[in-house]
């Protein structure tokens, strides 16, 4: 008797601990490009924020760092080899491990940063290899590939989105025509749900979850709609037309105030959806063809949307209610985007990086300064950790200090 209520205490006190862990977030809390740092540097020094270290042996690749654990990690290409980096907060390497082959053609490199719960972090390569390891050994704990386990298809330039943890599922995009977004068992990698979505090929996109009423939902671009799914069942419960020359749509939608704007590039823009009271439903509010950016993504502060354009290259202050632009300004090059401490901080494709002050009228550029360690593209969206501004650029990760 003493042995079964023990075993009845262990279930009901420690297994819920494998599901309540804080996990990281593409683009930081709820996924909104908007970090909770605080009592940041107001202007940067002359030559830019100091550098407090650089890690420059990273593989090629062009996604975030995500902090977790004590730990840094982030993803690289070796050869044709994907691997994940665990460093310390001092930027020292504690350990690589594989997760398969990457996508080495055009644009070659890593493309997702890694996802980590607790003890157990996820990983998805460019050639739909989706593993998850142990997130303090590097070991592995379980494999499938999205492609020859589930259907899923190639992508021109590889798949790119990060994964969802919600609870014990972690959800993705095979972009099948049955198993078009999929849910497992995060810590068996078995399947829970699946749902056909329109049957289009993925789109680049990370899901953006959200909590609308009593329902958890997930809304993603595939090929040439927005969806929106029940993230416990997979069921799709709406969608949108949304398309653009190339089926390119990277940005993870923004919500706030019951709405979510959903935005790409190539001229497309984006267009702003109301959700009724329990996420079921959509209208559309507005549409804006100038805010078409293609993979820097965009923020919302006090009711504006803050981003850059595609075609359309200004960096712009957009109403959420209306969708009227404010105000606009081309003075930094276009390219991603987060805030924090109510800042902008801008990391352009022409390597500038940038503090800033949105106004009532205008931009306020407090500093800029250039990244000029690392090669290749300026891609990787920038993350705020602790008073600390990561700026990854090739094979560099770079921490500067942005606290006072």
């Amino acid at each position: 008797m003493k042995s079964y209520l023990l075993l009845i205490f262990i279930y009901i006190v420690f297994f819920p601990l494998a599901y309540s862990q804080s996990v990281t977030t593409w683009r930081g809390s709820n996924q909104s490009g908007v970090y909770p740092d605080t009592n940041l540097l107001e202007t940067w020094p002359q030559d830019g924020p100091e550098i407090l270290w650089t890690f420059e042996n990273l593989g090629v690749g062009y996604s975030s760092p995500a902090i977790a654990n004590n730990r840094i990690y982030v993803s690289g290409m070796e050869g044709s080899t994907g691997y994940v980096y665990a460093l310390t907060q001092q930027g020292k390497l504690l350990w690589k491990a594989p997760y398969g082959k990457e996508f080495s053609t055009s644009y070659p490199g890593s493309r997702s940063t890694p996802v980590i719960a607790g003890e157990h972090l996820y990983m998805l390569g460019g050639l739909g290899d989706l593993i998850c390891l142990n997130s303090h050994t590097g070991a592995s704990i379980w494999y499938k590939n999205l492609f020859k386990d589930f259907g899923g298809r190639e992508i021109e330039w590889g798949l790119n989105e990060t994964v969802v943890v919600h609870g014990d599922k972690l959800i993705c995009t095979p972009g099948g025509t049955s198993n078009n977004i999929i849910a497992l068992d995060r810590l068996t990698g078995k399947l829970l749900w699946s749902t056909r979505g329109k049957g289009e090929k993925s789109a680049y996109c990370t899901p953006l979850l959200v909590t609308v009423g009593p329902r958890n939902l997930l809304v993603t671009h595939t090929e040439d709609n927005i969806l929106g799914i029940d993230a416990d069942n997979g069921k799709l419960l709406w969608n949108y037309p949304h398309t653009n020359i190339y089926s390119i749509h990277p940005n993870t939608p923004l919500f706030y105030n019951n709405m979510v704007f959903c935005f790409s590039g190539y001229g497309q823009g984006g267009v702003m959806l109301q959700l009724n009271s329990d996420g079921s439903q959509i209208t559309k509010k507005w549409i804006s063809k100038t805010m078409d950016s293609r993979i820097g993504g965009a923020v919302v502060l006090n009711g504006k949307i803050y981003g850059s354009g595609d075609n359309n290259r200004e960096w712009q202050c957009i109403d959420w209610a209306s969708g009227n632009v404010d105000y606009s300004t081309k003075e930094i090059g276009n390219g991603a985007i987060i805030a924090a401490d109510g800042k902008l901080f801008l990391y352009s494709q022409r390597g500038e990086l940038a503090l800033v002050k949105p106004g009532n009228s205008s931009f306020e550029i407090l500093s800029e300064t250039r990244v000029r360690i690392g090669s290749d593209q300026h891609w990787a969206h920038p993350v705020i950790d602790k008073g600390r501004l990561f700026i990854r650029h090739g094979k560099a990760l770079i921490a500067y200090k942005i606290s006072q």
